[in-house]
């Protein structure tokens, strides 16, 4: 009977002790990376985003480690973000200062020659000012192209939306447009449907990015020649093109020149752009949910303007 009592203690020791041993190990295991997740989020507040905890397990712990990744991910892209935003600031100031510097430079110029009497006759005074306001409504057209696209730019911009047929507006602006282009030398092959097409848009800005399209032909159009402008409902979506030849080929990737203050070859800069007409049109079209791109082939430059029909996503997120 002792004998079967000191065997059922030893085994019960055996079996305590196994368990001690064992519960020991597992938890000096959690414990081990529990610090490990703790010296990495100790790295993460210090700067290092994005940096990953190896994930072990199922438990709790490794769902920690699991939310913790998913936050050192989100902290990285958001300072990712923020530096590019800081980027494109400073960038806007750099360009959008040079380019107000020029007429300024100009109107202040000839101000000091009118102020100390510097001209000939009344008829070189009347250059003058003709100059200065000449120069200073550029000025003014740079002040509006930069408050536009800042206010665009702006997570807050919305759409004042109006249901309207967009076929009838299309041909509309070209047709206000006709003479300007005869006078640039530029004939116009037009090919608009004349179905109803009915969409929800903000008509102001949309018309913008036609008309901003339409100048850009306007002034880098190779002279005399033709602009090819179509537009047409293509299953539920609204296309518009417009075509133009130009002397040389784009020097970059044509979509460059939807990127901000990008003008391309020596003609482009000569034109006196802001390099913002295209952007502001791009992001016009973004807000709308539709897309416009450029496409060159054989000396001629398209530019393709896409806006959905089906604007009941749009209506409800605007």
């Amino acid at each position: 009977m002792l004998k079967l009592s000191l065997l059922l203690t030893f085994w019960f020791f055996i079996i305590t002790l196994t368990f001690v041993l064992i519960f020991t190990l597992l938890v000096r295991k959690k414990i081990l990376y529990l610090k490990y997740i703790s010296e990495t989020v100790e790295h993460i507040a210090n700067g290092k985003l994005g940096l990953t905890i190896d994930i072990k397990g199922k438990d709790e712990l490794s769902q920690l480690a699991g939310n913790i990744n998913y936050m050192s991910k989100e902290l990285e892209n958001k300072f990712i973000h923020e530096r590019q935003l800081e980027k494109v600031k400073n960038e806007l100031i750099t360009n959008i200062s040079h380019d107000l510097r020029t007429p300024l430079t100009s109107i202040i110029g000839y101000l000091n020659l009118i102020k100390s009497g510097q001209y000939n006759n009344e008829n070189q005074l009347q250059e003058y000012f003709e100059t200065i306001y000449s120069k200073s409504q550029r000025l003014n057209y740079l002040m509006d192209e930069l408050f536009e696209f800042t206010r665009l730019s702006s997570p807050d911009a919305v759409l004042n939306l109006n249901k309207v047929d967009l076929a009838s507006i299309v041909q509309q602006i070209v047709g206000e447009y006709i003479p300007i282009f005869e006078k640039e030398q530029l004939s116009v092959q037009r090919s608009i449907t004349e179905e109803d097409i009915p969409v929800l848009i903000d008509v102001e800005k949309m018309v913008r990015v036609y008309e901003n399209l339409f100048m850009n032909a306007i002034k880098y159009s190779l002279k005399p020649s033709e602009i090819q402008i179509t537009f047409d409902s293509i299953e539920n979506t609204t296309l518009l093109q417009v075509s133009n030849r130009v002397e040389n080929p784009p020097e970059a990737d044509v979509n460059k020149m939807f990127e901000r203050f990008f003008r391309g070859d020596e003609a482009r800069v000569d034109a006196q752009g802001t390099g913002l007409g295209l952007s502001i049109s791009k992001r016009i079209m973004e807000l709308h949910n539709g897309d416009i791109r450029a496409e060159y082939k054989d000396g001629w430059i398209s530019f393709i303007v896409e806006l959905p029909m089906d604007n009941e996503q749009l209506q409800n997120s605007s």
